[in-house]
């Protein structure tokens, strides 16, 4: 028996382990259904395009038929390895909108107001520019701006500025809007993932155990009490006890899987796949959202500094690995999606409703179509969308893919936004500072002009940027799955800790965010056993 049983080693598991193994007096075990974070590809910045074609450390979901995408299934890639999707994803450190949390907090989540979670996101940070009131530079991960910058961050910011909007030199700052360069969670010129900045440098520690290829089957609950986890690993099906808490870290898609697996979730839907019924939880995989996103693509002959399939660009590439090796800079420590920006649809919004993101290369079907040639692509997503989905079981079976169904673009208020947010961003596309490059939008984008046509080609197109959350809603509501502690509603012993328990989505990328939520957990969970410790001793007293 330990303490904690950690399910899930990505961004929030891997922040759990670290903290929580702090106490020595304190056993820790995390179970990561991947391998180590061993491969070359996820330590090489620019190894995220190969990993891309490869699906390596992937666990390659696709959605239901998506109606609002003209019945395409889309793709929903997750880490599966250490550091999960931080070790696979393109490293922008963003935070959203500190709006974003005031709203947590004003559906009845005390404690997760801008101002409550600030110092969370500084203490995880060492951001290489230096502290300030918005940064801190004593956390685990690294954050720097781009090591070996393409000139292309630049170029895309003047034309931001040409366009209308004005340069933002720190999106985390005083004021997110704007546009620029993305800082990133390397170090030296290598990716620095949640595993990297937390699990790596603490694996010695005797208290805390790493179990890798352990793939959940469901968590042990005794009467209202979780007391364990029950997992194969390498062919061998296990059962480990948990003395505190077990804290599950599956992801947006997957912890929600884990607890119907378990008997937790909606009653009727649990019995249809012949899992017995232990707390009929509603709201368990419902509310589930994500930003729903649309990319140009421009041919770009001329600028072979672009990453592109050519013998010039071959030839760089070759020189670049080189220099990645020798020296750890370089093209090879791109993020590939260098600049961008958050920006209004209309005047009329109060805060940006839509986010950029420019990408030094072609990228077609995110990167896993094999395309000729130099060029470039922008990225515009929906930072707050109305439509709502679910994730739903597909079998009993934990080896099965859960039903995935974001229900993109199922409210017209996101269409109408993303409409907006094409014609902005092909706009500031043709700006002097760009158009200089003599580039030439793509003719199936090219083609669509009218609004209709824009929809029509958005309905052809569109996808994830990678970003489910929601389907552990925290809040007090009867379709709320954890409260403001993260606990799950009518249980003992059992928290969700990661993007799932997102009452709304954040205006940016949900890498941070998560990573806050775990420092923030860490707290709640060590602050209730420091008072059922007082509890104790107090009862032990009289």
């Amino acid at each position: 028996m330990v303490d904690y049983i950690i399910v899930g080693g990505g961004s929030a598991g891997c922040v759990l382990a670290a903290r929580l193994s702090e106490d020595p007096a304190v056993q820790v075990v995390l179970l990561e259904a991947g391998g180590p974070d061993d491969s070359v590809l996820i330590h090489c910045p620019a190894g995220l395009a190969l990993l891309a074609k490869t699906g390596q450390a992937n666990w390659g979901f696709q959605t239901e038929p998506q109606p609002g995408l003209g019945g395409r299934r889309g793709y929903q890639p997750r880490g599966k390895v250490l550091g999960g999707s931080s070790s696979v994803n393109a490293m922008i450190y963003t935070r959203g909108h500190r709006d974003d949390y005031d709203h947590w907090a004003a559906q009845g989540n005390p404690g997760w107001g801008w101002d409550d979670v600030l110092p969370y996101f500084k203490r995880s940070e060492h951001n290489e520019r230096g502290a300030d009131p918005w940064h801190g530079a004593d956390g685990p991960l690294n954050v720097m701006d781009p090591r070996s910058p393409s000139r292309f961050g630049r170029l895309f910011t003047q034309a931001g500025v040409q366009a209308g909007y004005r340069e933002n030199t720190d999106f985390n700052g005083a004021d997110q809007e704007g546009v620029g360069v993305y800082q990133v969670t390397h170090r030296k010129g290598e990716r620095f993932s949640a595993a990297k900045a937390y699990l790596t440098p603490n694996l010695q520690r005797p208290n805390l155990q790493v179990i890798t290829g352990a793939l959940t089957r469901r968590i042990l609950l005794e009467g209202r009490r979780a007391v364990g986890v029950e997992f194969d690993t390498r062919g061998e099906r296990r059962q480990l006890k948990a003395a505190r808490e077990v804290l599950l870290c599956a992801g947006a898609l997957q912890s929600p899987q884990v607890l119907m697996l378990s008997g937790i979730g909606p009653q009727a839907q649990l019995r249809e796949h012949g899992i017995a019924v232990v707390h009929d939880l509603p709201g368990v995989g419902a509310n589930l959202h994500d930003h729903v996103d649309v990319v140009t693509t421009w041919d770009v002959p001329t600028a072979t500094d672009l990453f592109g399939l050519s013998l010039p660009g071959a030839a760089r590439v070759l020189k670049g690995i080189l220099e990645w090796r020798r020296h750890r800079s370089g093209m090879l420590t791109t993020n590939f999606a260098e600049a961008g920006g958050f920006i209004r649809s209309s005047p009329d919004e109060a805060i940006p409703d839509l986010q950029l993101h420019l990408v030094i290369g072609k990228l077609v079907d995110h990167g896993r179509k094999t395309v000729f040639g130099h060029g470039l692509s922008c990225h515009v997503c929906v930072l707050r969308p109305k439509s709502r989905g679910s994730v739903k079981l597909a079998s009993a079976d934990p080896a099965s893919a859960p039903r995935i169904d974001p229900n993109f673009l199922g409210e017209a208020d996101d269409m109408a936004r993303l409409v907006r947010g094409f014609r902005a961003m092909r706009h500031l596309l043709r700006q002097p500072a760009l158009a200089a490059l003599g580039g030439r939008e793509l003719p199936e984008s090219a083609a669509a002009q009218t609004d209709e046509q824009i929809a029509a080609f958005i309905r052809a197109k569109a996808d994830t940027i990678y970003h489910p959350v929601g389907s552990c809603r925290m809040g007090n509501g009867g379709m709320d799955v954890v409260d403001a502690q993260l606990r799950v509603r009518g249980l003992d012993g059992l928290r969700v800790v990661d993007a799932s328990i997102m009452p709304r989505i954040v205006g940016g990328n949900t890498n941070a965010p998560v990573l806050m939520i775990a420092e923030k957990a860490a707290d709640l969970i060590r602050a209730a056993q420091k008072e059922k410790g007082a509890v104790g001793e107090a009862a032990s007293a009289r």
